[in-house]
């Protein structure tokens, strides 16, 4: 009898679910085991994390050289700023000169214009005066043409009368 029991113990053993999902689990994890799938994850995750790492140093190398461009063009822009600065300063001093020649520029214009109006005036004066000495030498003669057609026909007279 004791047989028997430790038979029916055994079938129902070989029937119980859990065993054979230990037996199961244990063939699992033999199987695993025996293909080195942890070694396989390891070297996975491990190139995982290679690239990763190369990932951050290219990164950081794009960061460093982000920054060396952004220094240079900061750089830069000072020194264009410093010629904007120059070249308005030098605008402004042209300005001026352009501004001091424009004006000795219109003084000479007004003095010659005005000389060239002074010489006109007088050529004009000039010319009137000699336009009146021409006629009061013009009045001169014809006055003493006629004084002396007047006296030369009174002494015709006076002859004629005498």
């Amino acid at each position: 009898m004791r047989w028997r029991r430790q038979a029916i113990g055994r079938r129902r053993v070989l029937e119980d679910a859990a065993f054979w999902a230990l037996i199961a689990l244990i063939l699992f994890f033999a199987l695993v085991l025996y293909l080195k799938v942890p070694a396989m994850l390891g070297g996975i995750l491990d190139s995982r994390v290679d690239a990763i790492r190369k990932e951050l140093d290219d990164a950081r190398k794009l960061r460093e050289e982000a920054q060396a461009v952004l220094a240079e063009y900061q750089r830069k822009a000072r020194e264009a700023e410093g010629e904007a600065v120059e070249i308005v300063d030098q605008a402004k001093r042209e300005a001026e000169a352009l501004s001091i020649e424009a004006a000795r520029r219109i003084e000479d214009y007004v003095a010659s214009r005005t000389r060239l109006a002074e010489q006109k005036i007088a050529q004009a004066e000039s010319q009137a005066l000699q336009e009146v000495q021409a006629l009061s030498a013009d009045v001169a003669v014809a006055a003493a043409e006629r004084i002396l057609t007047a006296r030369a026909k009174g002494k015709t007279v006076e002859a004629k009368l005498n």
